[in-house]
């Protein structure tokens, strides 16, 4: 990862395979210009490249990795994190300006992870961002307003609804995910989160489901195992990373954590360092 002097904004490369393993996406937007990247969520395979690039527009469990990079052939991109403040303002200026695109009235919600087309506005945009590190001038004086210019052009993109949704009025699933997040070593129910954003228990189902292809319950196991599974290989634990997020019972930990990636926690471990190991 190469930071580029603005904030949230990274280069990165790279130049081994790395398999799909459990990773949070948080809200970002990743721009790929040589190679491909994997994201799976829910079973669903998102692969992404020169040709498009992904938008994440809330905090979601997924596996992720770079099966094809090779040194011959690395991995290159562009790492942004959306900052929820500007995405907000600019999500609800666009909703209540003249002519806007406008959110519908009713229909599903569109899935909090998209991949769009990298049109002529969202190209213009980023290249205009990554011209500044030539200048550590302009990107003090620039970089805020040229990474505004990015996120507009990702709310105005193929990714736009999923954005807008996100971040502009009826965000209620991205404030539910939100809640979530910062209290996965607590017991939240679906009656919980649905309170929190004013729905019934039916309503806000079925719209969570729309938005992140897993009902809710499915959605907190996933997060709280995918962010157990990232503490273990960095060193943590297992009983330790399962407390972290929740878990009272080792034996149910492992239990979930076996359903879910198909090995037990050590099992898992171990086959990610023979992986490090060969490659």
């Amino acid at each position: 990862m190469i930071e580029t002097g603005v904030k949230g904004v990274q280069l990165f490369r790279v130049s081994d395979p790395v398999r799909c393993a459990p990773a949070i996406y948080e809200p970002t937007i990743i721009a790929i210009v040589s190679g491909s990247k994997e994201a799976i969520l829910d079973g669903k395979s998102y692969v992404y490249d020169k040709s498009q690039y992904m938008c994440c527009s809330m905090s979601m469990p997924v596996e992720a990795g770079t099966p094809t990079a090779s040194p011959e052939n690395p991995l290159l991109g562009v790492y942004i994190s959306l900052d929820t403040r500007v995405m907000t303002e600019l999500a609800i200026e666009m909703e209540s300006a003249t002519g806007a695109i406008r959110l519908p009235k009713s229909g599903p919600i569109p899935s909090g992870l998209a991949l769009a087309e990298w049109d002529e506005t969202f190209t213009d945009a980023l290249l205009r961002l990554l011209q500044l590190g030539r200048s550590p001038v302009d990107t003090a004086i620039l970089g805020d307003n040229r990474l505004r210019e990015v996120y507009y052009s990702v709310l105005k993109g193929e990714a736009g609804d999923s954005a807008r949704r996100a971040f502009g009025v009826g965000n209620e699933i991205a404030r539910a995910i939100e809640y979530l997040s910062t209290r996965l070593s607590e017991t939240v129910t679906i009656e919980d989160m649905a309170a929190k954003v004013g729905m019934s228990r039916a309503v806000f189902h079925r719209k969570f489901k729309q938005a992140t292809k897993m009902s809710p319950i499915q959605f907190v196991k996933s997060m709280r195992l995918n962010t157990a599974a990232m503490k273990i290989a960095g060193g943590m634990n297992v009983n330790m990373a399962a407390m972290e997020v929740g878990y009272v019972s080792s034996s149910q930990f492992s239990r979930e954590f076996k359903r879910m990636y198909g090995q037990s926690p050590k099992q898992w471990i171990h086959s990610k360092q023979q992986l490090t190991d060969v490659t």
